[in-house]
């Protein structure tokens, strides 16, 4: 497990780190003083929980946390304060948790225990699509980035069709859904369909899609780990993830929510 810790003050970041160390001690903890270095740090090395002081000088801790969960949604944050005001705030992010100091080993094994997005054994060592939340694509635990916006959104879409193809009119209906078909417009969705192939190549994904003429479908038997897939096939961790949210990033997939909601009734 990956952990984050901040605190600009040192005895209180040392007194959480010791802490976190006791509950979880085979935990890789990497601490900071200033918000700016763990955000550059976030960047490059996703971690599963963050440890997070509210009151900081050079950014509050709420805004850190938004900031933490724009970069990878599915980080468990848990706020580690001497402020009791801020609760409502802060679950209202869908945090894991919320402790107050001075914080016990007891209070953090806890949380850790019971956190809201849950931590994988293992690193992921392929590509993973989550769905439930936000909508974001991993390789190798890791983000993936999209050039462009659109490009993430098309892929998402496939992942939600589940291997049904679509042609370049639907494809530019979804995007582009206030915009007239024309030529012009089929030749930004073959543009953005060029910019999430480059993506998925970059990291030997391509295989993952088919594309034959004005058709266009996810090979669902090349997405091994997908948490709307599982789901569909009653895996338990999967059942256990789902919270209400589906893509909450698209409109157009608030429908499949009531249609998950109903499967657990």
């Amino acid at each position: 497990m990956e952990i984050l810790l901040a605190d600009d003050e040192r005895l209180a970041l040392e007194v959480l780190k010791e802490a976190v160390h006791k509950a979880c001690p085979d935990a890789s903890l990497y601490d900071f003083q200033k918000t700016g270095e763990l955000l550059e740090f976030v960047v490059e090395h996703p971690c599963d929980v963050a440890f997070l002081d509210i009151e900081m000088r050079s950014m509050n801790g709420i805004e850190l946390a938004k900031r933490l969960k724009e970069i990878n949604p599915s980080v468990n944050i848990v706020f580690a304060t001497g402020y009791s005001e801020y609760m409502g705030q802060a679950f209202s992010m869908h945090v894991s948790g919320y402790l107050l100091k001075p914080v016990t080993w007891q209070a953090v094994k806890e949380e850790l225990e019971n956190l809201r997005h849950p931590v994988a054994q293992e690193r992921d060592t392929g590509l993973r699509i989550q769905t439930f939340g936000n909508f974001e694509v991993f390789y190798n635990g890791r983000p993936l980035r999209f050039a462009r916006s659109k490009a993430k959104e098309l892929f998402a879409y496939l992942i939600h069709k589940r291997g049904t193809g679509c042609g370049t009119r639907e494809i530019a209906a979804l995007l582009f859904e206030d915009q007239p078909y024309s030529l012009t417009l089929q030749k930004q969705v073959q543009t953005i369909m060029s910019a999430m192939m480059k993506s998925l190549k970059e990291v030997g994904a391509e295989d993952c899609i088919i594309r034959t003429y004005n058709y266009t479908a996810v090979d669902v038997e090349r997405i091994e780990n997908c948490d709307y897939y599982r789901f569909l096939k009653w895996d338990v961790k999967a059942v256990n993830e789902y919270t209400g949210e589906y893509m909450m990033n698209y409109s157009w997939a608030e429908f499949v929510i009531g249609y998950l909601d109903n499967k657990l009734m």
